[in-house]
């Protein structure tokens, strides 16, 4: 797993007309068409590209740890492996209960803000879908704790990025397993983006007075916070538009009654839309002024502008040159890291699949 290279892609710095902010249809950023129908802001300039780690098991989630190593979990096989960037893996950690099917399996994870003693993680078993805690002494993690059961699991829609907020807060995100109908409802959990603290209670000044922040959502596998604390979040569409969000308070963001863009004043509508065949978007991050967004179907990684609550011209990068990317985050370096996600049952794996990748732009 440490056999290492370099190559050369494009840049990621792409600098893009910035829309004006609000939340009508007319607001939504589209990528610019191009002659084939897909989109036309590829990559200009040049990259690293080092392969770290290989012949992963579907990394589907990243955090970081003070000292530059990441715990990654593996979606299919339930464990937690340590990553260096030398490219050492060395499991940490298992969930036992996890029961990988469809799109579910171990997903999520986040690290207590300013300690490394807590680790929570977002998994499947047979019957829901779940929030632990665990204990993290630096060598292995353990005496899992539950914290949320009951959210609903199905084959596909489960939802499960997590990030942690400056006050200490949990943001987690949970798919309507389904049935789209739950994310209108916000007495359930699915379907919603909840806000808890780190024993899985609802957080103080919850719009709703249970765990819900906002709801209205299908599949939400990507939430970041910008540099001023707005909360931002990936989401996929069904079969029309997939979705960048900036998530408000108490905010209804329209699923099941539209995806993408609309007028309907009772919604909050998305900055930027993507056609599923393009984006399909998984993790994200936000850099700076820069949210990068990894692309499961679209098979790259999107860099959208952002200017306060207003998104630009999203440009692509690595388009093709690896596969499905489902994980992106900002290492402490300053580099992103990129898991792929071609050992999912829809990707065409090589060799050395999954894998992770360290991208600096040049």
């Amino acid at each position: 797993m440490d056999r290492r290279q370099l190559l050369t892609a494009g840049l990621l710095g792409f600098t893009g007309a910035v829309l004006t902010s609000g939340c009508s249809g007319a607001d939504v950023v589209r990528p610019s068409p191009s002659r084939d129908g897909q989109r036309d802001t590829e990559d200009t300039g040049r990259t690293a590209v080092e392969v770290i780690a290989s012949g992963l098991n579907v990394p589907w989630a990243m955090g970081f740890l003070r000292g530059g190593d990441a715990l990654v979990t593996q979606r299919d096989d339930a464990t937690i492996v340590r990553v260096s960037g030398s490219g050492e893996v060395r499991t940490v950690g298992e969930i036992g209960d996890a029961a990988p099917r469809g799109e579910g399996g171990l997903q999520g994870i986040a690290i207590a803000p300013g300690a490394e003693d807590a680790v929570f993680v977002y998994y499947t078993t047979d019957s829901d879908n779940r929030l632990v805690r665990l204990d993290f002494d630096g060598r292995r993690l353990t005496g899992p704790r539950t914290l949320l059961r009951g959210l609903d699991a199905a084959y596909n829609h489960h939802g499960g990025a997590l990030v942690f907020d400056a006050d200490g807060s949990l943001f987690v995100a949970v798919g309507d397993a389904a049935e789209p109908a739950v994310a209108q409802d916000i007495r359930s959990l699915n379907g919603k983006i909840l806000r808890v603290d780190t024993e899985g209670r609802p957080w103080p000044g919850n719009p709703f007075g249970n765990e819900v922040y906002s709801y209205g959502h299908r599949n939400v596998e990507g939430l970041a916070f910008d540099g001023a604390g707005r909360l931002w979040a990936t989401e996929f569409g069904q079969n029309r538009r997939d979705e960048l969000n900036l998530i408000r308070r108490g905010g209804n963001y329209g699923w099941p009654e539209f995806e993408g863009e609309s007028d309907d004043p009772r919604f909050i509508a998305p900055k930027v839309t993507w056609t599923p065949q393009e984006a399909s978007p998984a993790g994200l991050t936000i850099v700076g002024d820069r949210a990068y967004v990894a692309a499961l179907r679209g098979r790259r990684l999107w860099e959208v502008p952002l200017d306060g609550e207003s998104a630009g011209q999203p440009a692509s990068h690595l388009t093709d040159d690896y596969g499905r990317i489902r994980a992106v985050a900002a290492a402490p370096d300053g580099s992103l890291w990129v898991s792929t996600s071609n050992t999912d049952g829809r990707g065409q794996p090589t060799d050395d699949d999954d894998r992770i990748l360290r991208v600096i732009a040049g």
